[in-house]
């Protein structure tokens, strides 16, 4: 019987074919299955930070509340302050200082407590919308993803370095029109929109860092209760600072975790008919 497929050399297999034919349909190896459609949902390598952003706005309104508790201590220890200042004295006052005192430092300690948990959340969460952003759009960031986190440590550089991977995360989860026209230029400060958000956070953020730490060493270095009273003013205006901070930060959190969230559920862009890049 001759070969079913080739139809020239005898049939040495019970499917009908010659060995020759065999030899050549092992080499070409399987044939191809249907194709596999793509899958619904996040794109591959993206992470929800969802559940991350929830955590955070928590801790935040924690940091907010030990502000607060803060700034009541502040306002008795001013009073007690006050009293000795306008020349009280005696056993009465002494104790009352010494509470006051007490109260003013265990509220210090909450808030560094509330203020390292907070910061480890956050930036668990501001690297995961970092690395999503660089799924969403890989071409418009001016720094790598490790300065999501080193950025924050580095003296000097981190007074602005997270505000710009901030407007690039921004930017790169928020309308894709943006980040394609700096793509398509290769200028990553091209097309670039106005961040009102994420510079009324980090203009609150930079301002109470700044007269926190001049602040606390003034009361440090504070010898008598009039002094005393001055710099626990510029420190109840610091924990204002920080409660402002804190609310312009959860409103960032909340609106760049739904931007990526709903970018992420819209499934990948279009891709352009130009492109500077090769595609992957």
């Amino acid at each position: 019987m001759l070969c079913t497929t080739c139809r020239s050399n005898t049939a040495t297999t019970p499917e009908g074919l010659c060995d020759a034919c065999v030899r050549a349909a092992a080499a070409a190896g399987p044939p191809p299955g249907p194709p596999v459609p793509p899958a619904a949902g996040r794109p591959a390598g993206l992470r929800s930070p969802v559940g991350l952003a929830r955590a955070v706005v928590v801790l935040l309104g924690v940091v907010a509340a030990v502000d607060v508790f803060a700034l009541w201590t502040g306002t008795v220890l001013r009073d007690v302050m006050g009293d000795v200042v306008t020349g009280d004295h005696g056993t009465d006052i002494d104790q009352r200082a010494d509470r006051a005192d007490a109260l003013y430092i265990a509220g210090g300690v909450a808030q560094v407590a509330a203020l390292v948990v907070t910061c480890v959340v956050f930036l668990v969460w501001f690297h995961r919308v970092r690395v999503n952003a660089e799924v969403f759009e890989p071409h418009i960031h001016r720094k790598s993803r490790g300065w999501a986190i080193g950025g924050w440590f580095v003296p000097i550089v981190n007074l602005w370095y997270p505000r710009r991977i901030a407007v690039d995360i921004w930017d790169a989860s928020g309308d894709r029109s943006v980040a394609l026209d700096r793509t398509l230029t290769l200028d990553a400060s091209a097309s670039r929109p106005p961040h009102p958000v994420v510079n009324a956070w980090w203009t609150l953020w930079v301002s109470n860092l700044l007269v926190s730490r001049w602040a606390t060493r003034a009361y440090q270095d504070a010898d008598d209760a009039e002094e005393i009273k001055s710099t626990v003013t510029q420190l109840m205006f610091s924990d204002a600072l920080d409660i402002a901070a804190a609310v312009a930060a959860i409103v960032f959190v909340l609106r760049l975790t739904r931007m990526q969230d709903a970018k992420a559920r819209s499934g990948p862009p279009p891709r352009p008919v130009t492109e500077p890049f090769p595609a992957p």
